[in-house]
């Protein structure tokens, strides 16, 4: 028998309920919408090298389309644990201690769900990437945010040595930082490993953007440092270094046993990760140049950019590392970040992101953030509207 009142759809409680659309989402569309020049989001537009897309043809037309092994291709996973020794002279076993994830994000999310139970605390610095938070809440754990030093983003070991209590369960770092491009030093690494020594803490630490360090800098991985890698989960990214941010494949090393849980929790989130993306990219790893260029490559993007900037008002933060350039607006406007980036789009037609998106109270500090990983004539046209500032 029929009714007659449309049937409803039940209502439940959000997991998420503070979390809305991404200021990411919002400044791309807004940027579309105003035909505005899209420095906000942090993905080039610029093309990869044509042999890795070969790489990827190969593999497919050899059949590598079935799924992988849980973890990842073994060729994959020994071509990781072969750039980690290299570069930072690290042993990580392929078989145990590596994983293929999709993407950094899951590789965050996979290892939060793996480690923090209901009532954990988690540690995070803010500003940070903003799938940390709503990644601590699904897992059941509280959110405990230590602020970077306002203006150089420096770590405050004094505030990170006071926020851990004995519910703390995890830490999360992440070098060379988004949003700042600040890097951490080594006798920063350093410190960090004496002062978790004592503690039963883990660590996720968050280098995606590991081969982007500048002025003949280096990348301090958490695998240099016995103390931290021993605890660790070292997260990056081929998207970020490759130029392929949406094939969304990244990797995790980790001691064997914390892997074991990672992969408990991986193998029923994503259980693995597309097949020809990891061949080709196993083949394209065999030659170490592309990484090891990538510094020269985005330093001068960087340089072009800061170059057209000082011709403005802005003033420009240190970009030490990442493709992103922070730049105070206070001689500019009286707006706040959020209002100063919806003003930018509609008025100067350049798309920014403000740095207060990243800290969970909204600090506005009169920063935003540009990403110069875009083609020259990109830049060019975006410091060419910039210049009526």
């Amino acid at each position: 028998m029929s009714t007659a009142h449309t049937p409803s759809t039940p209502t439940f409680p959000s997991r998420l309920p503070q979390v809305g659309t991404t200021i990411f989402s919002v400044m791309s569309a807004l940027a579309a919408e105003h035909q505005a020049v899209n420095l906000g989001q942090g993905f080039p537009d610029f093309g990869c090298d044509p042999s890795l897309l070969d790489a990827v043809n190969d593999a497919m037309r050899a059949g590598h389309n079935q799924y992988p092994p849980m973890p990842g291709m073994p060729q994959l996973r020994e071509a990781v644990a072969a750039k980690i020794e290299a570069l930072h002279g690290r042993t990580y076993s392929a078989a145990s201690e590596i994983t293929i994830t999709a993407g950094a994000t899951q590789a965050i999310l996979t290892a939060i769900l793996a480690t923090v139970q209901a009532g954990d605390e988690v540690i995070v610095l803010d500003p940070c990437y903003d799938s940390y938070a709503p990644n601590i809440a699904l897992a059941g754990g509280s959110v405990v945010r230590v602020p970077l030093t306002p203006g150089s983003f420096r770590p405050d070991f004094a505030k990170i040595a006071a926020a851990i209590t004995p519910k703390t369960r995890l830490l999360i770092i992440n070098t060379p930082h988004n949003p700042s491009a600040t890097v951490w030093t080594a006798a920063e690494m350093q410190q960090l490993e004496d002062l978790l020594a004592p503690t039963n803490v883990l660590l996720i630490s968050d280098e995606v953007y590991e081969h982007m360090v500048f002025d003949g800098g280096q990348h301090e991985s958490a695998a240099r440092f016995p103390g931290l890698a021993a605890r660790a989960f070292i997260v990056s990214s081929f998207g970020k270094t490759y130029h392929v941010t949406g094939w969304k494949v990244g990797t995790v090393a980790a001691p064997a046993a914390l892997m074991a849980e990672f992969r408990k929790v991986h193998q029923f989130n994503v259980f693995t990760v597309n097949t020809p993306m990891q061949v080709g990219l196993a083949s394209y790893m065999q030659d170490p140049a592309p990484y090891l260029e990538l510094p020269a490559f985005y330093q001068r993007k960087r340089d072009l950019f800061a170059q057209g900037l000082a011709q403005t008002r802005f003033k420009l933060l240190p970009t030490a590392g990442t493709y992103f350039q922070c730049a105070d607006i206070s001689a500019i406007s009286d707006l706040n970040e959020a209002e100063f980036c919806q003003w930018l789009v509609k008025e100067v037609g350049v798309a920014a992101i403000p740095l207060s998106a990243f800290y969970g109270d909204g600090f506005d500090q009169k920063v935003v953030r540009f990403c110069f990983a875009k083609q020259d004539e990109t830049l060019l046209a975006a410091l060419e509207r910039l210049h009526k500032l």
